[in-house]
Formats: structure tokens, sequence, C-alpha cells
């Protein structure tokens, strides 16, 4: 939870929001109008009755609150700001996180006007009336939840439960006849050369035999969980979060993906052999039978409040450093309009295509963390057939890496030598002595002298 001391501008905010006045609003509160007065001024703590008052009476999503709210709001400022369109107006760290804390609603306001300008800009398709693509919303809503959903968890232990013992393919098979669907695999190229094929009218799902056995046995768990768990699905993905059809169509999909990996890998009993492992990935492919990325995935998952994973974040990247798919429990963050740190072992795991990298990193604000990342590559076809390289990769603090496979033998408590310094995106980057800096930094100015080159074009060569 935020600072008590800083919630007064989220209380105005939510009042105004709602056009209400300071008595009419305390009422409801069941406090005084100069009690409230005193919150909105950051005069008087928000207690944990008043905040709780609040969440009920005006039916509120505690993330509302919340610390990680505000910092996400501020990361994004920072990004926004970071624009070349405000270089010479560029507030500081401090301005931005006063705006936040004491009007919220403006910089939302500010968010909102950015993303529009931004898809003008670049040249987008009409986007949502906030601004947001629908990537954006499914990725918030998935954060907002911490990748942790137990209706799917439970309408997947319903199924695989029924397996018999490595007989995972056999037993969705039998699923899906349960619910009338006929499995085929079908030759490269039917179906305009969809790798699943799903029909409704004539209940047949056909999957390609370019398929390699794990993603075969994936794309079956996905339509499975299309046709199984639908309710759960609908139910998801009425969140007021997602604005749009697309955005709702784009998040079926991706719970589906969710609800596959939970039935391929249960969660108790993946839990139990991932600590057992010291959460080998490979290990833990060879004994649930699933890609390298589909157990990463899964690894980012495991949240329940009664047994609860390590705090992964995960990431994909491709080779020209976009990020397509992130998530973060670790507390790291994620660069939104930019992409990623090139000393990053996941931008660095394309120089060894297929060598597992681990890496300790530093952030600007000194926070440490342990990283795994490997390059992926994708083919679907024959001879000739285009090949898609990828990285994905899993992290943790560093606290957590002693009960990793990945740090046996190393020492966590001397790690200075080997820690490498990375940012978030070059522009909020506050590191001056960068050599792959490929944007100036938001934090300082851009001070170049003629006659003198640093390690990199714009790393400085001074101190203010």
């Amino acid at each position: 939870m935020v600072e008590a001391t800083r919630l007064g501008g989220k209380v105005r905010a939510l009042r105004r929001r709602h056009g209400l006045t300071q008595a009419r609003m305390a009422e409801r509160l069941q406090i005084s109008p100069s009690y409230l007065n005193l919150i909105e001024h950051d005069k008087r703590p928000l207690t944990a009755a008043v905040l709780i008052r609040l969440m009920q009476v005006f039916d509120l999503d505690p993330s509302e609150f919340s610390a990680d709210g505000d910092a996400r709001m501020v990361q994004d400022l920072m990004e926004v700001f970071g624009d070349a369109l405000f270089e010479d107006l560029a507030p500081s760290n401090h301005e931005i996180r006063e705006l936040v804390s004491r009007l919220p609603t403006l910089g939302n306001a500010i968010l909102r006007v950015y993303r529009a300008y931004a898809g003008v800009r670049d040249q987008h398709p009409p986007l949502p009336q906030d601004g947001r693509l629908p990537s954006d919303e499914v990725t918030a809503f998935v954060q907002r939840h911490q990748n942790y959903f137990p209706s799917l968890e439970s309408a997947a232990a319903a199924i695989s439960d029924t397996f018999e013992p490595d007989r995972e393919w056999e037993g969705m098979v039998r699923a899906m006849a349960a619910h009338g669907v006929k499995v085929q695999i079908t030759q490269a190229g039917d179906f305009g050369g969809a790798v699943r094929h799903f029909d409704p009218q004539r209940r047949r799902l056909s999957l390609s035999e370019v398929l390699p056995p794990r993603s075969r046995a994936f794309h079956l768990a996905v339509q499975l969980g299309l046709v199984a768990a639908s309710d759960q699905l609908d139910e998801l993905s009425s969140d007021p979060g997602c604005t749009t059809e697309d955005s709702r169509r784009l998040l079926r999909v991706v719970l589906a993906g969710y609800f596959a990996g939970a039935v391929l890998m249960p969660y108790q009993r993946f839990l139990t052999t991932a600590r057992q492992t010291g959460y080998d990935i490979e290990l833990l492919g060879h004994r649930f039978r699933t890609s390298f990325e589909q157990v990463c995935h899964r690894l980012c998952s495991l949240y329940s409040p009664e047994a609860s994973g390590i705090p992964f974040h995960f990431t994909k990247i491709d080779t020209a450093g976009n990020i397509s798919k992130q998530f973060s429990v670790s507390g790291l963050r994620f660069a939104r309009f930019g992409g990623a740190c090139p000393r990053w072992n996941v931008a660095k795991a394309f120089l060894q295509p297929n060598v597992l990298r681990i890496q300790v990193s530093a952030m600007p604000d000194g926070e440490r963390y342990f990283t795994i990342a490997k390059t992926m590559a994708r083919r679907y076809g024959g001879f000739g057939a285009p090949e898609t390289v990828y990285a994905v990769g899993v992290g943790c603090r560093l606290e957590h890496a002693s009960e990793l496979v990945y740090a046996r033998g190393m020492d966590l408590a001397h790690v200075d030598d080997i820690t490498v310094p990375i940012g978030t995106t070059c522009r909020l980057c506050e590191r001056r002595d960068c050599d792959q800096r490929a944007f100036p930094s938001v934090h300082h100015p851009l001070r170049l002298d003629e006659n003198v080159r640093g390690v990199g074009f714009y790393a400085s060569t001074t101190r203010d």
C-alpha cells in the first residue's frame, strides 16, 4: 500500500470523478467533512478503516490505491517525457512523482493524450478511446491479476485429474470427444496453412502435421480450453478494462493459453517438481513434455495464496529488441514505449543462439535480479519454410536465486564483479557511462563537446 500521507490526491480525484462535494462524500464514508478535507490535503492519514469503506462504497479495484499502480504510472510518464517532443521540457523524477501522488487524474490524462498522439504519429489504425491497443489492455489485465486465475486452474484440474500417467494426449482427445469434437492431424497447407483450425459446425479440430509433438499437445489443450472452459473465459474477458471486441478476443486466446499450461502442467504437481529440481526449466520440460517457453510461462503463474512459487518476471523479445510478451511479479519494470536494454542477457542471447545465458543484473535503483535467457527458433513446414528466432527469459530478485539450480556454486553474497548494470530503456536510464546508449537520458541534460568523445556518443564525460 502506498504511503498514507500521499493518498490525498487520489481521494480528491475520486470524489471529483463522482461529482461529489466534500460534505456528500464524507457522509457516504461516515466521517466528518473536516476530516475528509484534511485527508485530501495530506494532513491526516487515510486509515485502513476509511480505505476499506472507500473500496466498498465506490466499488474500487484495490490496485487504484496500490504502490504498484503508482509506480506503473510514474514509469509510463517517464517514458512519455522521454519522447523527443519534450526534449527541452522534461520534468524531474521528483516532479513526476509529485504529479502522480497529488494529481493522478491529470497524470492519466497526459498518458491518454500521448497514446493517442503516438498512435496518429506512427500511423496506427484507430485506437480505443483511451489510446491503448488491445495488447496493452490484455497485458494490463494479466498484470493486474498477477497472472493467476483460480477459475481456470480449477477447470484445468477437473480435466487433467482424469488423465492416466503419461497419457495426456489421449486424455485430451477423450475430453474433446465428450464435447462432440473430433481431433485429426492434417497435411501442411490445409486450411490455408493454419497450424490449428477448429470448425464449430462440424465439431472438428484439425492440427497441422508441421507442429512438433509438444506444440501439437499445447494447441490441442488451447482448443480444449476454448471449448470446455468457455464460461470461465467469457466471464474473465468481460472485464471492463477490455474496452473493445478485439481486446476481449485477444484476452480469450491468451487465457486459453493459460488454461493449456494448467492442463499440461497441473499446478500442485508442477510446483512441487519445480521446487525439487531447483526450477530447472529444461528438466521440467522433459518431465511434463512441454517446451522451454511453455515451462517459462507456467513458472510465472504459480501465485496461489495457498502455495506460491518464486515471484518471477517473464519477457519475450525479437531480434530488433521489441518486447512482444512481458509480465512481472519480481518488481522489474518493462519499457512500454521503447525497446529492451541491450545489456540485458535476454537481448544478448542472440549472440549465442540456443545457449542458456545466466546474468546477475542491477537496475539504476540498486535492485538486483537473477535472470535466465535463451533463444528459440520456430519453423512450421519443410525445406525452405521461414524460421522465426526470438529470445525468452525469466528472472527473479537476487534474494530468491539460491532456490534455482542455475545459481548453484555461485557466491550470491559477493556478486559485484559479475553484476551487469542495466536499465529499463535508454531514455529512462540514469546511467551516464553506458557505451551502448542509443538515446540521451531524460534524467540528465545533453551536454556535447565537439572536442571530447566518451565511451559512447551520448555517454557523459563530465559530472553535474
